[in-house]
């Protein structure tokens, strides 16, 4: 299944656009992608840190990062 998304640009963008025969369903695509994988990626480290401050300083960052990726993955 896909969903189709929108963005209002300007006149002069959506020329330069065309001109350059920009494949734009494929930028947003891979924009978004990369987009999602910095957020998750902040995300998890939130979670380290926050467990990293419940459990103190006897694990180590990789650990508790390895946890909380196995956990995710798991659901």
């Amino acid at each position: 299944m896909t969903a189709t998304v929108s963005a209002k640009i300007p006149d002069e963008m959506k020329k330069d656009i065309e001109d350059e025969d920009i494949n734009v369903s494929e930028v947003i695509r891979n924009a978004l992608e990369e987009e999602l994988v910095e957020r998750r990626r902040e995300k998890l480290r939130r979670d380290a840190s926050s467990l990293r401050e419940k459990v103190g300083d006897g694990v180590e960052t990789e650990d508790i990062v390895s946890a909380v990726r196995e956990t995710r993955e798991d659901r």
